[in-house]
C-alpha cells in the first residue's frame, strides 16, 4: 500500500509536472496572444470610433450650415413675396379705384349726352364735375 501510494504520488506529480510544462510552454503564449490581440482589437475599435464620432459631428454640423442656408433663402423668398403680393393688393386697388373713377365719368358722359339744348346749367355742372373727376389723382 506505500508502494501504491508512492506510485500515485509520483504519478500525480508527473501530472502535475506535464500540465505546469504545457501550460508554460504552450497555453501562455497563447494566452498572450489572444491578450495582445484583444489590446490591438480594443485599441482598433477605440480608434475607430472616435474617428465615427467626429465624421457624425463634422455631418452634423455641415447639415445645420446647410439647414441654415436654406432658411436664410426661404426667408429671403418670403420676403420677397410678402413684398411683391403688397405691391400686387396696392394696384388692384389702384385699379378698383380708377374703374370706378372711370364708371363714373362714363355715367357723367351718358347723362351729359342725353340732356337738351335746354339744359345749360345742367350740362355745365355736368361738365365741371367730369373735369373734376379726370383731374383727380
Amino acid at each position: 500500500t506505500k508502494a501504491e501510494l508512492a506510485k500515485i504520488n509520483k504519478r500525480q506529480d508527473d501530472i502535475i509536472r506535464f500540465i505546469r510544462h504545457y501550460e508554460e510552454e504552450q497555453l501562455n503564449p497563447m494566452i498572450r496572444v489572444c491578450n495582445s490581440i484583444a489590446v490591438r482589437f480594443d485599441t482598433a475599435v477605440k480608434n475607430m470610433n472616435e474617428e465615427l464620432n467626429r465624421e457624425i459631428a463634422n455631418s452634423k454640423d455641415v447639415l445645420i450650415q446647410v439647414l441654415r442656408k436654406l432658411d436664410e433663402q426661404f426667408g429671403k423668398q418670403a420676403d420677397v413675396i410678402n413684398s411683391q403680393s403688397q405691391q400686387i393688393n396696392n394696384l388692384s386697388q389702384l385699379q378698383q379705384i380708377s374703374n370706378k373713377k372711370l364708371l363714373k365719368v362714363i355715367s357723367l358722359y351718358t347723362e351729359l349726352s342725353s340732356c337738351g339744348v335746354m339744359d345749360s346749367k345742367r350740362k355745365e355742372s355736368l361738365k365741371a364735375e367730369i373735369i373734376s373727376l379726370i383731374n383727380k389723382q
